[in-house]
């Protein structure tokens, strides 16, 4: 039966507000009826999802974490020999989302009409991505949705984990960068112009550094705007150009040639690409269609383009391990590790293994480079201020020359 949304009065007239299911909205307001109360507006929730798009096209009812923890929350719930209707009656009346608790409803009220769950979260695929819908789909298959859904949320921790430490080692640099940038062009389009207007009218000549800095003032002042606007052009333009398929796939191989942001970049979508694969191998997910589903995970589109070439050739018979060797893109540990978990007959072991040594180096190597970086831009942005205040004191200095 399908989930209704509905706004009622009570008999004192105070409004109330819910979820109920019913086989169409004249049984839901009957329902609201047989409660006391009176109905004022009974709507399905994913036809009015499909209308204003809240569901596909809006903002996201989960984000990565939310998912996460909802995943985890439910994976306890059946594991715990819940049915999973019940399962999903628990989650939405605990959900403090609306937004949320309609979307839980619906799959609830899907479930219920005999639909598996994982067609149920079919009608959502902006929430659940073909990786998450066809490891549920393995599970359900396989009667161990529990596990399955542990192993699911497992992994989508692992891969929030190691964004959230990727982000938090470009974060400080980045705002060091930033705040270094404004504090220059403040010092130089109003501070040194100020200092150094006093010394303009002489008939000696200023320094040379106070020369070219007032030089660099006059520039920004008059075509900074300018400048400005043809910065954001370019990274506009190259947004644009990025649509193109063709073009981001050369984008992105360049990307990957680059000294250290190219191999993070590297590690991190193989790290992303042996996990996926790991877990829906696990699951029980035919291997053709775990691959597919893992490399469209891949956000680079050289190593995907790579990835579905690999595919290729597993479908044409060759094995995991070699298919993988000859991709460049991709770190040999995970061909390494493919061949040994083909041998052994572990594959999915293996793979989670390279998964996790490629993330834990990825990690690393993030670490290691943000290290460097903070004590780099420190020394560059004293540099700067230093060649700024020298500009500005070489006058005074030349003064006082002149004097004695």
């Amino acid at each position: 039966m399908p989930a209704y949304k509905f706004e009622a009065l009570d008999a004192a007239g105070k409004p109330k507000s819910g979820l109920l299911e019913a086989d169409n909205a004249r049984a839901a307001r009957a329902q609201l009826r047989l409660q006391q109360l009176v109905p004022l507006d009974v709507t399905q929730v994913m036809s009015q999802a499909a209308n204003t798009g809240s569901f596909r096209f809006g903002r996201r009812v989960f984000t990565s974490t939310s998912l996460a923890i909802w995943t985890r929350q439910l994976a306890g719930l059946v594991g715990s020999s819940l049915p999973l209707e019940r399962a999903l009656t628990a989650l939405t009346d605990e959900a403090e989302d609306p937004r949320q608790r309609e979307l839980l409803a619906h799959l609830r009220a899907e479930v219920n009409a005999g639909s598996p769950f994982a067609r149920a979260l079919a009608s959502a695929p902006r929430e659940f991505d073909d990786v998450y819908r066809a490891v549920v789909g393995a599970g359900e298959q396989s009667g161990q949705l529990g596990v399955v859904l542990d192993r699911l949320a497992d992994d989508l921790e692992e891969r929030q984990e190691l964004k959230s430490k990727l982000i938090g080692a470009a974060l400080y640099p980045a705002i060091v960068s930033l705040v270094a940038i404004v504090i220059v062009v403040f010092l130089v389009t109003y501070v040194v112009p100020q200092v150094a207007s006093v010394f303009a009218g002489g008939k000696r000549a200023l320094p040379f550094l106070t020369s070219a800095m007032l030089a660099i003032s006059a520039f920004l002042r008059s075509w900074g705007w300018l400048l400005a606007l043809a910065i954001g052009g370019a990274v506009g333009t190259l947004l644009w150009m990025r649509r193109n398929e063709a073009f981001r796939e050369r984008f992105d191989a360049f990307w990957l040639t680059l000294p250290l942001v190219g191999r993070l970049s590297r590690g991190y979508n193989a790290a992303r690409f042996a996990g996926t694969l790991a877990m829906l191998a696990g699951a029980g997910v035919p291997i053709l269609k775990a691959l597919q589903a893992a490399a469209e995970t891949l956000s680079n589109r050289a190593m995907r383009a790579d990835a579905m070439a690999a595919l290729v050739q597993v479908r044409e018979g060759a094995p995991l391990a070699s298919a993988l060797s000859g991709k460049r893109r991709f770190p040999g540990l995970l061909a390494m590790f493919a061949r040994l978990g083909e041998q052994t007959g572990q594959l999915p072991v293996m793979l989670q293994r390279a998964a996790n040594q490629l993330g834990t180096e990825v990690q690393r190597r993030a670490l290691a480079l943000a290290t460097i970086l903070e004590p780099l831009l420190i020394v560059v942005m004293g540099a700067v201020v230093m060649l700024i205040v020298l500009a500005v004191l070489l006058p005074i200095i030349q003064l006082n020359t002149w004097v004695k």
